[in-house]
């Protein structure tokens, strides 16, 4: 009876409530090193007992097939913000993503042909195709059996915690919240938010932005300030061998005494080219509207103002009402409309990148430079002096 009602660790209340969050941080680092960032995206190698590790404690804890996650996570990032997302809150609401997210990913999961054209790659041995796909709830059912078994009656609490803890962490707060609220450090075209510049609850996936910005990337953390806890485990495995990483965000290398434009400097700008955007719109639009800003009428004064993020950020579908906005705004002053449409060309430099030689892309970069330079607009020219000093400097 002592057994069945204290559990064979016989723990306080206390004490089971720190395990029950030490086994749901297990579930979580195991969706982000193994899901995410090994399986999806292969920014990393895995030992194959801790590969199988977290397939199998996935398997115990949520009953999620690898296969299905990473195709529809893929299929996230091909499809981001459209309506073949599977889970935007830009088209499903964020009230939806928060309390049907896991509704959604199962509808997505019995789509055969997302399985197949984004889940390539995926575990195929025989105790996946005979054990963990076929039977999840075996694995759910021997959590439950587990966790009466150690904690007693009150073991049913710390399943049912465990049941729902990755549905509302990944399913709604990252798919959901990180797609419409935080901050954001660069500008992919997506809705996506760093939640938290500190990384800890959901294993570093808080930091959202940075991930679509870099997807390949197996370090979540950007900025000297945040902090990605599931990083820090890759790298406590790495250290014991047992991981290796493959892929980081690239790393910006600026040579103040280059001025020559080659193709590493269209290789550094590509690969930077988050970074770029930010920086553009930082240096340059921003300075420009204030400026202009300064010395127009009352009504000018309000539309630059309208405009500014309008003309720094990608996350922004631009309808018809906002165009015209940016219209009007170019259409009333040539230093706007100037650094707005080099803005254009530039992002035309990485948007042709597999349509151009590499010959082309340099020519075409060398004329934005000297047209930028010409301009008679300090700021543009300062900005086309800053990328000519753009060197590729690879990651990991």
């Amino acid at each position: 009876m002592d057994i069945l009602t204290q559990g064979l660790l016989n723990l306080t209340t206390f004490q089971i409530i720190l395990a029950t969050l030490f086994l749901t941080h297990v579930t979580i680092a195991a969706v982000t090193i193994y899901l995410h960032r090994h399986q999806s995206h292969r920014s990393l190698t895995l030992h194959p007992l801790i590969s199988h590790f977290f397939r199998f404690w996935l398997w115990l804890t949520t009953g999620m097939v690898t296969k299905q996650w990473v195709a529809i996570h893929r299929k996230h990032h091909a499809k981001c913000e459209t309506a073949e997302d599977p889970h935007s809150p830009q088209f499903y609401g964020l009230k939806t993503l928060l309390l049907q997210g896991s509704e959604l990913y199962r509808r997505e999961a019995a789509n055969q042909e997302t399985l197949d054209k984004f889940g390539k790659g995926t575990p195929d041995d025989w105790i996946e195709r005979y054990l963990y796909t076929p039977y999840p709830f075996v694995g759910l059912i021997s959590m439950l059996l587990l966790d009466i078994l150690l904690f007693g009656v009150i073991g049913i609490t710390v399943f049912a915690v465990q049941m729902v803890w990755i549905p509302i962490w990944a399913a709604g707060v990252i798919n959901g919240v990180g797609h419409y609220w935080g901050y954001r450090s660069f500008e992919p075209r997506d809705a996506s938010r760093n939640i938290s510049p500190w990384g800890l609850f959901i294993g570093g996936e808080e930091l959202h932005n940075n991930h679509h910005a870099y997807p390949a990337s197996a370090k979540l953390s950007s900025k000297w300030w945040e902090f990605d806890i599931g990083w820090f485990y890759i790298r406590m495995l790495g250290l014991l061998r047992l991981a290796r990483v493959i892929n980081i965000a690239p790393k910006i290398r600026h040579e103040l005494n280059k001025h020559l434009i080659d193709i590493d400097t269209v290789r550094a700008i590509v690969r930077n080219r988050f970074h770029v955007v930010k920086l553009y719109g930082r240096h340059v639009i921003k300075p420009v509207l204030s400026q202009e800003r300064q010395r127009a009428d009352q009504y000018c004064r309000s539309l630059y103002q309208r405009v500014r993020k309008l003309m720094t950020r990608e996350d922004l579908r631009l309808d018809s009402t906002a165009l015209g906005l940016i219209n009007e705004a170019t259409a009333r002053s040539q230093t706007i409309a100037t650094v707005y449409r080099a803005q254009q060309r530039l992002k035309d430099l990485w948007n042709s990148t597999t349509t151009h030689p590499q010959a082309k892309r340099v020519q075409r970069l060398q004329a934005w430079c000297i047209e930028a330079e010409q301009s008679g607009i300090k700021v543009l020219q300062e900005f086309a002096a800053y990328l000519r000093g753009f060197s590729d400097a690879r990651a990991v």
